[in-house]
């Protein structure tokens, strides 16, 4: 059985090392999916308001070069993003260290030959590794009690919760989309901020709402044709770049997105205000699309339905220098 063992430890090797490739690769991909990209300028960690259209919050930007709050003593959990993991996990920070190390240092040394001496060193590494894991996660837990505050689990999250307004929110209508749904749903916590007049700090007019739904259209057009250069008449460098990136990983991998017949169908402002000389305004917009995803050579459709539009649900932000017009500055999923 030893022979066997020793025959096969290069084998064993390649296809750990394989594993731990693949489970790199899917992390990535799993971030990559995540729920928004762009900038809110001060409020990108902060969740908007939720609207008729939009009765959940919203998923967090994932995808930024906003630099994320300083979290300080007074206010420790101002600055955290709401649904953000707490901890990394069991291979992460210290623990991630030490496993990492020994798990990569038994690999190299298989691959140069030196073995892990036989079945018992190669079942005396696992338990050090058993044991040392153990020890980190039983330090983390009891740091983890130490730093816990007094009040409990229970009063995390409440200390700086809105109370939820009185009244309906805010919501834009288009002559031709007919009449907005009801209130907020119930599943709208009262802990969460709602849309009013009060979020509308800037005053937005008819006009402006008719822009937002013209760059609603525009976007997806300019995205669909792969137009780069009406891409960044549109939008902003920093969303410009997450498009483009997009584009390029459709390219790379012979696909093409086809997006077409455009309809806003609903709308709410969620909030507007003026920061560093700008002013931002945070829209949730239902709309129908034809979007299918189609092989660049053939132009066979890959997903989607190309015959029959699908309804989403997104939060858009735009921004806008003095005198100039509206650029899209983020767009968030709706949860």
């Amino acid at each position: 059985m030893l022979s066997s063992i020793r025959r096969f430890r290069h084998v064993f090797a390649i296809a750990a090392i394989a594993m731990a490739v693949s489970l790199v690769a899917v992390d990535f991909a799993e971030a990559r999916r995540g729920g928004g990209f762009g900038s809110r300028g001060t409020r990108t960690f902060s969740a908007p308001p939720v609207t008729r259209t939009a009765p959940n919050q919203a998923a967090p930007v994932d995808r930024t070069m906003a630099p994320r709050p300083q979290q300080n003593a007074t206010t420790p959990n101002a600055a955290r993003p709401q649904n953000a993991p707490q901890n990394r996990g069991l291979f992460g920070g210290l623990a991630g260290g030490l496993l990492g190390g020994l798990f990569l240092g038994g690999l190299f040394g298989m691959l140069m030959g030196s073995g892990f001496g036989g079945a018992a060193g190669f079942l005396g590494m696992l338990l050090q590794i058993a044991l040392i894991g153990g020890l980190v996660m039983l330090a983390m837990r009891f740091f983890a009690r130490r730093q816990q505050p007094a009040g409990g689990p229970s009063s995390a999250g409440h200390g700086h919760a809105y109370q939820s307004p009185q009244g309906e929110g805010r919501g834009f209508q288009i002559p031709k989309i007919g009449g907005l749904a009801g209130g907020v749903g119930a599943s709208a916590s009262q802990a969460v901020r709602q849309a009013s007049d009060a979020t509308d700090e800037i005053g937005i007019t008819n006009r402006d709402l008719d822009q937002f739904e013209k760059l609603l259209k525009q976007v997806q057009a300019a995205y669909a044709a792969e137009d780069y250069a009406a891409l960044r008449a549109i939008t902003t460098p920093e969303a410009m770049s997450y498009l483009a990136e997009e584009l390029g990983e459709n390219a790379t991998s012979g696909l093409k997105n086809d997006v077409r017949d455009v309809t806003l169908l609903q709308g709410d402002l969620s909030e507007a205000w003026r920061e560093n000389g700008q002013e931002y305004a945070t829209v949730a917009m239902r709309y129908s699309s034809i979007d299918v995803m189609r092989d660049r050579n053939t132009g066979t459709v890959v997903q989607g339905d190309p015959d029959n539009a699908t309804e989403t649900v997104e939060i858009w932000t735009f921004v806008r220098k003095p005198a100039q017009d509206w650029q899209l500055s983020a767009i968030q999923n709706a949860v």
